[in-house]
């Protein structure tokens, strides 16, 4: 038997970092997307082994303010494109809103830190989330494109294709194969 899971990194990431702050019995509180403030003092030794702790999951603790302001802004757009609300702006007015600096400031730091545009991350990580609605058989197209806040179905289908080289119906039938497939093993 095999599993087919579909989950949210962002939701499976902020777990593993709850528990391993409890784990030191510090209280904390999020004060924003992937910023955590400790509610009482913590000391070199607790805080070095904490950052071990949460680096064996792959979780790095941003100590420069470019990257951190780079996880940030990564952070608001995993937020956006998980998020179970429909915005009726755009993903720029979003990030500029929740991180309280213009656009072109946030895309110009984005690009300078990471060699790519923000603009291509934010599609990379739209067309990612629509393969994994797709995967799950949850979804349709359209309900796709409204929860991502795209323009149209065939925005999304245009960025879709892409990306991946395929449409997003090629990309369903492979799917579909796949999972009948799976169920006849």
């Amino acid at each position: 038997m095999k599993l087919i899971l579909n989950y949210n990194p962002h939701a499976l990431a902020k777990k593993v970092i709850e528990k391993e702050i409890e784990k030191f019995g510090l209280e904390f509180s999020y004060t924003n997307c992937g910023q955590i403030e400790f509610l009482n003092k913590i000391n070199k030794e607790v805080y070095e082994n904490l950052k071990l702790n949460l680096l064996e999951y792959g979780i790095y603790v941003q100590e420069n303010q470019q990257e951190q302001l780079i996880q940030r802004i990564k952070d608001v757009i995993d937020d956006f494109i998980f998020s179970e609300e429909n915005y009726n702006y755009t993903t720029s007015h979003y990030i500029s809103d929740k991180l309280n600096l213009s656009y072109n400031y946030i895309s110009n730091i984005f690009s300078e830190m990471t060699m790519t545009t923000l603009q291509f991350y934010i599609i990379l990580k739209k067309i990612d989330r629509a393969k994994t609605m797709l995967l799950s058989g949850e979804y349709k197209l359209n309900e796709i494109s409204y929860k991502l806040n795209y323009s149209s179905v065939s925005h999304l289908s245009a960025q879709f294709k892409k990306i991946t080289g395929l449409t997003a119906s090629q990309f369903e039938k492979i799917v579909s194969k796949r999972n009948i497939s799976l169920t006849n093993n």
